[in-house]
């Protein structure tokens, strides 16, 4: 991945974004200056009285002093109003537009590359690190960018004044900015291990919570699930350490940094001693000095943070910067399917070894063989999550590679083995096969699908709320539920993967026969362990270790005495089989 700068990173992207807030809150901090300006003249009026050079004190210039603090008071609320509007509006208002965008972008990305990936940390990306930019631009960058201009924008005016004190006022800052370049790669270091740490503590709580079934079932108490006890455990240490290690050396450095007030007094006292400075301007360093070290000192302290979350934004960056599938072509409007010696692995482990095959339209095809011999992948490769290493796979005689994969989806329906329902009401479900659908269209792709009557029976029909996953359901009604989504998109292209396997034996001739409806003028390719199930298909594609074994009808296969003819037999021996 290529390194973003600081300023890109810490923003997601949006470096843009920080302008108004900065611009704002540096006018506001400018503004907080000019009080003390004003209160200079009074202080020096008020001494040039008492010290016996003055008759009188100039009331005169008192009220214009306090007239001028009022006036003052009215433009900083009306800045520091500005810079907070466009400090949290801008910053929260990026940081949803920022998940949406990153969202999106996930979704275009390859499978694999996903597949790659932890859950709890595609999960904290999203979640964790986008909180953390959200922070650094409502409370970091502001503060801190705008600290830094105020300071070097006060220096520059204050030497105009009197440049001796000016650089009294800033002596200690070389020693100071040599202490933060130091601590810069302990920051970076203590940052990394805290992230990671955080990471896995996320994924072991994720995991204790869904496997609690199976802690459980096999009573694994609290100080036998020692992984997310130790995950915590180490969370608390490298936070710890983030805060400690570094942690004395920045107020080492603000120390020097606020040593400018004594330099300034020093300075001061030897040059009106010397009558080469008048006590106004003395007086006007002690405040107004004084008052640039606030915001100073305000970036300072906010350099760990600045450091800590431009590591959360690069993880954004880096996210953000991974390709998206290619492809811009126009999907064609054949609909047959070829596998062209395809090899593909997921990794470096082969599961697919110069498979040819040929899928025609209007027919069903169905891929057997033993567990691990590529079938789902073939599926899956059909579909575009993944693309081959080598070889080719072509819809309606174009290489898949070179078709907008949007486009392709349209024209493909899918029933996964593993069925995923959202949260969300059960025909809202239904309806992703189709966002447009009518209720009508919804409850007809229902009734092919044989879930109508039970969704019925549900105390809100369709509009019932099914649990995360489809956990309120048993798995034949999620698989249902799956195939009518499936029918309500009426893509040319149907790909089940074993459909059947979560239904009763009723249901299933019910959803077989449906399936067998669908086949009329579309593309179906279907995985089935169940051979009895496909013993109608067009054709038969039996695998075995990745590699085609045998192709033809099943009265072909069993003629032919090879492993479908095997597994056949296989499958007739064990439908007998009871426990005693």
């Amino acid at each position: 991945m290529k390194k973003a700068g600081s300023l890109y990173c810490i923003t997601a992207g949006n470096p843009k974004k920080v302008i108004k807030p900065v611009v704002w809150t540096v006018l506001a901090d400018l503004v907080n200056l000019f009080p003390f300006g004003l209160l200079t003249l009074a202080v020096s009026s008020i001494y040039l009285y008492f010290g016996g050079t003055s008759d009188n004190i100039d009331v005169r210039i008192l009220w214009m002093v306090w007239g001028g603090m009022a006036v003052f008071a009215i433009v900083l609320y009306f800045f520091e109003r500005k810079a907070v509007h466009a400090t949290y509006h801008d910053g929260y208002d990026a940081s949803a537009k920022g998940r949406v965008q990153l969202a999106e972008h996930i979704r275009k990305l390859p499978l694999g590359f996903l597949m790659s990936k932890d859950s709890g940390e595609m999960g904290n990306t999203m979640m964790n690190d986008f909180a953390q930019i959200e922070e650094a631009v409502t409370h970091v960058l502001p503060q801190l960018i705008g600290g830094l201009i105020t300071a070097i924008l006060g220096f520059i005016g204050m030497s105009f004044v009197d440049w001796r004190l000016a650089l009294a006022m800033f002596a200690g800052f070389p020693v100071t900015f040599l202490i933060i370049w130091g601590v810069q790669t302990i920051d970076k270091r203590r940052g990394a291990a805290h992230t990671k740490a955080r990471i896995e503590q996320t994924n072991r709580l994720q995991e204790y919570l869904t496997g609690m079934k199976i802690i459980k079932a096999y009573n694994l108490r609290g100080s036998n699930f020692t992984k997310l006890e130790q995950a915590f455990k180490h969370f608390t240490e490298e936070s710890i350490k983030l805060e400690c290690v570094s942690g004395p050396f920045y107020l080492v450095a603000v120390s020097f940094l606020q040593s400018g007030l004594s330099f300034i007094t020093m300075a001061g006292v030897y040059l009106l001693m010397g009558g080469t400075l008048n006590i106004t301007t003395f007086v006007m360093f002690l405040f107004i000095g004084t008052r640039l070290f606030d915001p100073l000192v305000g970036a300072i302290t906010q350099l760990p943070v600045f450091v800590y979350k431009k590591t959360a934004g690069q993880r954004i960056v880096d996210l953000m910067d991974e390709p998206i599938m290619s492809g811009e072509g126009e999907v064609p409007v054949q609909h047959d399917i070829q596998f062209e010696h395809v090899n593909f692995g997921y990794g470096k482990d082969m599961v697919l070894h110069d498979v040819s095959a040929s899928f025609p339209y209007g027919s069903m095809t169905a891929i057997v063989g033993p567990s691990g011999s590529g079938k789902s992948t073939m599926l899956r490769l059909i579909a575009r999550f993944y693309d081959p290493q080598n070889g080719v796979v072509r819809f309606g005689g174009v290489d898949e590679k070179t078709v907008d994969p949007e486009k392709l989806m349209s024209k493909i329906s899918v029933v996964f083995q593993d069925v995923y329902l959202f949260q969300d009401t059960i025909g809202n479900n239904i309806r992703y096969g189709r966002e447009n659908a009518t209720q009508k269209e919804i409850e007809a792709a229902a009734k092919l699908a044989h879930c109508h009557d039970f969704i019925m029976a549900l105390p809100d029909g369709y509009d019932t709320m099914v649990g995360e996953g489809g956990s309120t359901l048993s798995g034949g009604e999620k698989q249902r539920i799956s195939i009518a989504r499936a029918i309500l998109k009426d893509a040319p292209v149907l790909l089940l993967d074993e459909a059947t396997s979560s239904l009763d034996p009723e249901n299933e001739v019910e959803v077989q026969q449906a399936i067998e409806e669908l086949v009329k003028d579309r593309t179906v390719v279907m995985i089935a362990h169940k051979l009895k199930t496909i013993a109608r298909a067009d054709q038969i594609i039996v695998l075995d270790q990745g590699e085609v074994k045998e192709i033809g009808t099943h009265e072909e296969l069993m003629n032919n005495h090879g492993l479908y003819r095997h597994l056949w037999d296989i499958q007739l021996t064990t439908a007998g089989w009871q426990i005693n």
